[in-house]
């Protein structure tokens, strides 16, 4: 273990023996949290980041048919990410294992139309917006390139979640599939 890193957590978390044992190699400072602090933090983290994601989840158009019970489902497999203007999120061609929402900020789809050329852009992504579909439902690689327009803030789901929870809207996302055309 180094600097800022933790152990003993899923000891606090399952209620469980500790699985190793931690012996120091050198003189440091270890700070220690019971159990029930433990626990109100994670628990206290847990519940905003669902309310977060709840709130924002609500506003994105095609998950309207989804209830109350479903979003917060769906908030709770959700990872946030950060990008930079500039920054690639998705490489056209390269595998799509996981779905994308913008939460906010911009990015823009490129895609290679003519071999030897450069990409041109195909798409503008906003705030609601959502990508990394086609791949998923296709099983098939990234069909274009997307790119932070601004500094961007994207919550994504893995491919087995995404099945496991956006099934019902499936069909939903193939139909509007029709707009990549």
């Amino acid at each position: 273990y180094e600097p800022g890193e933790a152990f003993g957590e899923l000891a606090l978390l399952y209620n469980a023996p500790w699985a190793a044992t931690i012996q120091a190699e050198d003189p440091g400072v270890v700070y220690i949290l019971d159990r029930n602090t433990f626990n109100h933090i994670v628990k206290d983290a847990a519940a905003k980041k669902r309310e977060r994601y709840e709130a924002f989840l609500s506003k994105v158009k095609i998950l309207n048919t989804m209830d109350a019970y479903e979003r917060s489902k769906l908030a709770d497999a959700l990872k946030s990410l950060h990008y930079e203007s500039g920054e690639v999120i998705l490489h056209e061609g390269d595998n799509g294992d996981d779905f994308f929402f913008i939460e906010k900020g911009e990015a823009v789809a490129t895609k290679t139309v003519e071999a030897g050329k450069a990409p041109i852009e195909v798409m503008q992504y906003v705030s609601g917006d959502y990508f990394g579909e086609w791949a998923l439902i296709n099983n098939a690689p990234r069909a274009a390139n997307v790119i932070a327009k601004t500094t961007l803030e994207v919550v994504t789901i893995d491919r087995h979640s995404f099945k496991r929870l956006l099934g019902p809207i499936e069909e939903i996302l193939k139909r509007n599939m029709e707009i990549y055309n």
